[in-house]
């Protein structure tokens, strides 16, 4: 075999090898990401019938047996993040992550209208609620990351503050409907916050200057003794 001959067997060899390392490390990321998804969905499924179940316990339960500490907020939010980790990883158009947003947006609005009924029978209770509507379709709400940061911090900062997110342009019945109800339009982000509707805001300041300051003082002294 000549020297050339050589070289050319050589090289093929290598790029089969490459070839193989390749398609194998492929492979084995689309296994772990199947595995870490089915590990996520498991877990979310856990979560939302554990929420499910505490919806009819609390619905159930006197006004003296619930207090700001005994409601979902933590619950939600933890599920909200397990979601945004999800759709991070595997992308806004993923089935899976459209199933799983589903899911948590019928029990976002399950958590809003039990809190609704809750606060008005229950007069230790007086969330705050802010609804807030994004849109992930391409040039709809440049804002929208800005907003989301901005709200994370409102609602770890204000105890009493209720938070509720929404993919306006999700095909879900339910929030189609929701959304009808509240009379939600663009542009977005669009809010409710204690029944007032705003367009666009997204800065800390803007959406903190829209919040009830009674809210302001109360959480800051809660917060404070913690």
């Amino acid at each position: 075999m000549t020297p050339a001959a050589q070289n050319a067997l050589i090289a093929l060899v290598i790029t089969v090898l490459l070839f193989g390392t390749v398609i194998g490390a492929v492979e084995y990321l689309n296994r772990a990401r199947v595995a870490e998804l089915s590990n996520i969905e498991d877990k979310i499924a856990i979560d939302t019938l554990s929420l499910e179940t505490q919806f009819d316990l609390l619905a159930e339960a006197p006004c003296t047996d619930i207090t700001e500490g005994s409601v979902l907020s933590t619950e939600l939010n933890d599920l909200a993040e397990r979601l945004s980790y999800t759709e991070e990883r595997l992308g806004s158009d993923n089935d899976e992550v459209i199933k799983l947003k589903r899911q948590y947006t019928l029990l976002q609005i399950k958590d809003y209208l039990l809190m609704k009924r809750l606060s008005k029978e229950c007069k230790n209770l007086n969330p705050v609620f802010v609804l807030y509507f994004y849109s992930n379709k391409d040039g709809d709400c440049p804002g929208c990351a800005e907003a989301g940061y901005a709200l994370s911090y409102l609602r770890s900062t204000y105890p009493r503050l209720r938070v509720y997110s929404f993919d306006y342009n999700l095909d879900l019945g339910a929030l189609k409907t929701f959304e009808a109800v509240l009379g939600i339009k663009p542009p977005f982000p669009a809010y409710v916050i204690s029944n007032a509707k705003f367009n666009s805001l997204t800065s800390l300041s803007d959406l903190e200057s829209k919040l009830p300051l009674d809210l302001l003082a109360t959480s800051t002294a809660t917060s404070t003794k913690k």
